[in-house]
Formats: structure tokens, C-alpha cells, sequence
């Protein structure tokens, strides 16, 4: 007879539970029988069976949920297309032009690759290397994936190697993502990030076999609720386990015996996602056809925005010349001045946003009342105030708080658009409407960016060169000397 003694492998959530409240109430059979045997047996036979079953159903509900064909996918490229083609038109000689249409070419050719290529991810010291070692030895998916380790994540707290190793894992078309235990904030983490991208992935737990029993079923629960989605567990290398042999002449033998891998449930699952193969293929290449136009759209409004700049700035001084000469509440230069309807059109013009003269002067007049309904002016016009105070000659030139009020205000509400603009799909659009919230949204944000003390002190004396005499700013100058 031959005794292995060491408490088995076990995997199993509410099966091995049931198991283990069984062996409990069967204690004294079992101590006769043989403890970890019975315990294994029951295991196998009842938890780790429904387990399996509904990791199954878990991985292929997980594709389900991701609508995706052929057509759709093409749509997605001939879109990714469309931004390239709309740069090259704006800027022919952009630098970034060739790498782009090539990569977009590349997405064509994807869309009938038959290979399935499966990204292995993790923290350090989780098993990678033995995992895929041991995947290329079974016969149930040698012939099916291609296998490819990632560099170890989460190496350094704040490294920014996370970010570059979980671009790689998003041009594969599933992900095995290794945990030794229950998981970390970064790990957590990571997975939700995964998730957001409809990347198809299992959480194994690896090195199952490190735990008792109980403690492994506690862990794979654990793993299962906080994920609510496919979870295996699996011992790629298991620890020796000691058998010792009873002879019949009374004698005993006793041997250290290296048990096969444990990964039947993790290549049973890989064998049945295979055969979703093309629907993943399609899936990746939407996926980096995504990733593709956001980087197309990035480069053509940097193109745009270098453009949109020089223009902000002219209207600003504008707008501030304006309000210097003709002292008027800062509102209603913002609301209903002809400069900023055109400033409004010229951005426009720039972004596809096609705006006519009237439509142009309705969003002008919309950004005012959204600015005077938020405290904008009032919380900048303060501001401006408190910077011009420390100058008394510029303080008392009436004129010049308005100028330098109007002049901030056209930036904010300049750069405001462009923000705006640069969220909006590449095409060409009538201009006709305007989501309120987003642009509400907007103008905050922009607002935030470009009220820092630091930002202001320097846009004054910036207004003042354009705003007062020669002379004056001499004197100025000479005065704040004297002070200091």
C-alpha cells in the first residue's frame, strides 16, 4: 500500500466548502479510511467540478458581452483612416504620417490572422516562465495559442514600466494575469484597467498548492467576489510530497515524488476560448484600431493647437485694447463684442467646427453667461485686481484692470474651446450645437489651469506692455524699484 502524506491540491469555492463541512461530520470514518484521500476524492468529485463548470460558462459570457464582427471592425479602421487622412491634409509633411499608415495598414492584414496570441502578466516571482513552459508541453494547447511573458509588473512603487508593460498586454487578444494570493491594490488595479479596455482575461491564482486546503478555498473566494468574473487556480510546479510504500515482509520504503502539474481546469478553458478564435482576433484589432486613432487625433490637434494659439493671442490683445480705450464691465465685452464671435468662427475654421457670424456670436454669448453663472469673472477680475494693487500708477489707470480682465477672459474662453473642440469626433460638423455641460465642465478645468498666482503676475506685465506707453512702464518700473 502506498500513502502520499501530504494534505492534497485542492481547488474549489462553494463545492470545496461543502467538502470540507463533510469531512468534519464524517471525522471518524476518515481517520480509519485515510484523512486526505477522502478529502480529495470529495474535492474532485463535488467542488472542483461546479467550479470548473462555471469558470467555463464565465469566459465565454465574457466574450459574449463583447459585440463584435467583421463589418464593425472595418468601420473602426476606415474611422482610425479618416483622422489620418484628415492630418496629412492639415500638415502633409508631419512626421508621425508614415509610422501611422503603416500601422493602419497592419490592421487590415490582422483582421485574418488565425493565430492566437495570448499575453502571460503579472507581478514578480509568479510563476510566469513555468506556466507557459508547461502550456507548450500540454497537448490540449500547444498547437492552439502562442504564448508570450511580459515583463514583471508592479517592480517599483511609482514606476512607469506598469504603464508601458500593460500597452504590450493590450495588443494581445487574452490575458493570463498570475497572482500568488489574494490581490494587492496595484494588482486589483491593473485588472480594472484591463476591464475598462474589454480586454478578455483569467485571474489564475499559481502556486495554489503553498496553501491548506481551507485557505486555498478562502483565497479563490475571495478572488472570485472582489473580480466578479474568471478566476482558475493552478500549481505549475508542485512542492514533493513524501510516499512511503508498506512491504509485505513488514518493512518500509519512503521516496520524495514530484506530482504532475495541476493546470487541467486553466488549458481546458484556453482549449474552449480557442474556439471563439476569431471573434478575439476581431476584437484585438478594434481594440488597437482605438488605440490607433487616439494617437492619429493627438498629433493632428497638437498640429491644430499650435495653429489656434497665435490666434488666441490676437484676440485677447484685441479684446484688451478694446475694454482699455472704452471702459466697460468685462461681461459684456466676453458676451456680445464682435472680436470674440470672430475669434469663435477663426477657432472654428480650425477644428472643422463650422460656425456662420450669428451662430458664432450665440456660443460667444452662451461662454459669458456660463462664465458669470460659475464666479469666473468675478473670482478673476478679483484676482487681476489684487496683482494690480501692488502698482499704484497701473492701479489707478482705470482702464488698464478692464483691459487686462478682457484680455484674460478671451484666453480662458479661447482655450476653453479648444479644449472643448479637441474632445469632439475628427469630421466636419455644421456647429449648430453645443453640449452645455461639457463645455461647463471645460471652462472650469481651463479656468483652474490658469488662475495659479504665479501665471496672473505674469499675464499683467505681459497686458501692461501692450496696454500702456513706453514711458509709462518706465516709470513703473522705477516706482516698484524704489518700493522694493
Amino acid at each position: 500500500m502506498v500513502v502520499k502524506l501530504q494534505r492534497p491540491i485542492l481547488v474549489g469555492g462553494l463545492g470545496l466548502s461543502f467538502s470540507l463541512w463533510m469531512l468534519d461530520s464524517w471525522h471518524d470514518s476518515i481517520v480509519q479510511v485515510g484523512e486526505f484521500g477522502l478529502l480529495s476524492a470529495l474535492a474532485v468529485g463535488g467542488g472542483l467540478w461546479l467550479f470548473q463548470k462555471n469558470r467555463l460558462k464565465d469566459s465565454l459570457e465574457q466574450l459574449d458581452g463583447m459585440v463584435v464582427d467583421r463589418t464593425t471592425v472595418e468601420s473602426a479602421i476606415a474611422k482610425t483612416e479618416t483622422v489620418i487622412n484628415q492630418l496629412a491634409q492639415e500638415a502633409e509633411n508631419h512626421t508621425a504620417l508614415e509610422t501611422l499608415r503603416e500601422q493602419v495598414a497592419q490592421l487590415l492584414l490582422e483582421l485574418d490572422r488565425q493565430e492566437i496570441k495570448v499575453a502571460v502578466t503579472g507581478g514578480k516571482s509568479v510563476g510566469k516562465s513555468t506556466l507557459i513552459k508547461v502550456l507548450k508541453e500540454s497537448v490540449e494547447t500547444r498547437n492552439l495559442v502562442s504564448l508570450e511573458e511580459t515583463a514583471p509588473l508592479f517592480r517599483e512603487a511609482g514606476d512607469n514600466s506598469d504603464a508601458a508593460v500593460l500597452a504590450e498586454v493590450a495588443k494581445s487578444d487574452f490575458v493570463l494575469f498570475l497572482t500568488n494570493g489574494d490581490l494587492t491594490d496595484s494588482e486589483f488595479q491593473a485588472l480594472q484597467q484591463l476591464k475598462a479596455a474589454n480586454q478578455p482575461t483569467i485571474l489564475v491564482l499559481n502556486k495554489q498548492d503553498q496553501y491548506l486546503a481551507d485557505e486555498s478555498a478562502s483565497v479563490l473566494l475571495s478572488l472570485k467576489q472582489r473580480m466578479q468574473g474568471n478566476v482558475v487556480a493552478t500549481a505549475t510546479s508542485p512542492i514533493a510530497i513524501k510516499v512511503r510504500k508498506h512491504e509485505t515482509d513488514g518493512s518500509m520504503q519512503e521516496w520524495m515524488e514530484q506530482p504532475a502539474p495541476n493546470i487541467q481546469q486553466l488549458t481546458q478553458q484556453l482549449s474552449e476560448l480557442t474556439q471563439q478564435g476569431q471573434r478575439l482576433v476581431w476584437l484585438t484589432t478594434m481594440r488597437k484600431a482605438g488605440l490607433l486613432k487616439a494617437d492619429a487625433k493627438n498629433w493632428l490637434n497638437g498640429t491644430r493647437r499650435d495653429r489656434a494659439t497665435p490666434i488666441i493671442e490676437q484676440y485677447q490683445w484685441i479684446a484688451a485694447a478694446a475694454a482699455f480705450a472704452n471702459p466697460v464691465p468685462a461681461l459684456d465685452i466676453l458676451a456680445t463684442a464682435a472680436i470674440n464671435a470672430q475669434m469663435v468662427m477663426d477657432l472654428g475654421n480650425i477644428y472643422q467646427q463650422k460656425f456662420s457670424l450669428e451662430q458664432a456670436q450665440t456660443v460667444a454669448g452662451t461662454m459669458g453667461s456660463l462664465m458669470l453663472k460659475l464666479g469666473l469673472v468675478e473670482l478673476s477680475t478679483n484676482a487681476i485686481s489684487t496683482v494690480l494693487k501692488s502698482n499704484a500708477i497701473t492701479f489707478v489707470a482705470g482702464g488698464v484692470a478692464q483691459g487686462v480682465s478682457a484680455a484674460y477672459l478671451t484666453r480662458v474662453a479661447g482655450l476653453s474651446l479648444v479644449e472643448y473642440f479637441q474632445q469632439q469626433e475628427i469630421a466636419i460638423n455644421s456647429g449648430t450645437g453645443l453640449n452645455l455641460e461639457n463645455l461647463r465642465q471645460t471652462l472650469q478645468k481651463v479656468f483652474g489651469q490658469n488662475q495659479q498666482i504665479g501665471f496672473l503676475q505674469g499675464f499683467v506685465k505681459q497686458s501692461m506692455k501692450h496696454l500702456l506707453p513706453e514711458a509709462q512702464q518706465v516709470e513703473v518700473v522705477g516706482i516698484q524699484k524704489g518700493v522694493g
